[in-house]
């Protein structure tokens, strides 16, 4: 890999940055949403999950 000076390597990571489409409002907001519901119901699951288990293994300790 070539070594660039410090002038030329800033000139590519503003062509660079220069490349990059960035999301509008409406789409950050859509996606935030739709982490926040996603996030929600994996916590759900997950303490459903959690819940059965810890029955589970109560269960089976208190026949020992």
């Amino acid at each position: 890999m070539a070594k660039v000076n410090p002038g030329e390597f800033m000139n590519q990571v503003k062509a660079e940055t220069n490349k990059v489409v960035w999301p509008t409002w409406p789409e950050t907001v859509r996606t935030a949403i739709l982490v926040l519901i996603m996030t929600t119901i994996l916590g759900l699951f997950f303490l459903g999950v959690d819940t059965i288990f810890n029955g589970l293994v109560a269960w089976l300790l208190s026949l020992a």
